[in-house]
């Protein structure tokens, strides 16, 4: 099967996107969407720099972003680091194997009234609820990236001297599971945006809590706006994350 390059790739893309937006207006402007409940594109503009030039959109960004950065640094340390654990100590991961899998059917959005009683309407309660949502998706990345090593690898580093828990971890786990780990951390990116409205729910200042005001008011151009603009950061946060996992992982053919 042929595959299609770089440039052939991105401008399907954008033609499919012109379709959509343009199918969109059409619905809206003929009545096929009733234009009271679905915004047409073109409003989006006019609501997107009332947002701008009232101060809302850059605020609700910057909350959003504090929430979110340190949600998704808390949550990605501690999952990644108790899936290399359970990965490589057989009694830690037997002791844990039970609470795992008592705990992660349990969505973040049910640890949201935990959440409020621990730690308040405020920042921390909101990037609680994020590094839950991103905790999982790191550890059984981490977990499964440990687990698909050659056990061989560690017989080869104990031969020159590795055998130790830290030999193993530095000489052959982190280097054979980076791969994983970093595919891990790209999905948490994701992860976290989608976190980010659960976790602002309860009155905590940012994109979601903005939203949800707009929605209130029955303004969903505005709703749409911050949709977006979500959608473009998270955009921008893999963008950028695709530089720093191409960099780590320079060694790969």
């Amino acid at each position: 099967m042929r595959t299609l390059s770089k440039r052939n790739r991105l401008l399907l893309s954008a033609v499919g996107l012109f379709v959509f937006f343009g199918a969109w207006e059409a619905s809206v402007r003929t009545g096929f969407l009733p234009s009271g409940m679905v915004p047409a594109p073109s409003s989006l503009w006019q609501a997107w720099l009332d947002e701008v030039h009232g101060g809302f959109w850059q605020q609700a960004i910057v909350d959003s972003l504090s929430h979110y950065s340190l949600g998704l640094l808390v949550g990605s340390i501690f999952g990644a680091l108790l899936g290399l654990l359970c990965g490589m100590v057989a009694v830690v991961d037997g002791l844990l194997e039970g609470i795992v899998r008592l705990l992660r059917p349990v969505p973040g959005l049910a640890w949201v009234p935990f959440a409020i009683l621990w730690f308040g309407l405020n920042t921390a309660g909101a990037t609680f609820v994020i590094a839950i949502s991103v905790f999982w998706i790191n550890f059984y990345a981490a977990y499964a990236a440990v687990r698909s090593v050659d056990p061989e690898f560690y017989e080869l580093a104990a031969a020159f001297g590795h055998g130790s828990f830290w030999g193993r971890l530095f000489k052959v786990v982190l280097p054979a599971s980076a791969p994983g780990l970093m595919a891990g951390l790209r999905t948490g990116l994701g992860q976290g945006w989608m976190s980010v409205v659960a976790a602002e729910l309860f009155g905590v200042s940012g994109i979601g809590a903005r939203m949800m005001q707009a929605s209130s008011l029955l303004a969903t151009d505005v709703v749409v706006v911050y949709m977006l603009t979500m959608a473009l950061l998270y955009a921008l946060t893999d963008f950028l994350f695709g530089f720093v996992s191409s960099y780590i992982l320079r060694w790969q053919p």
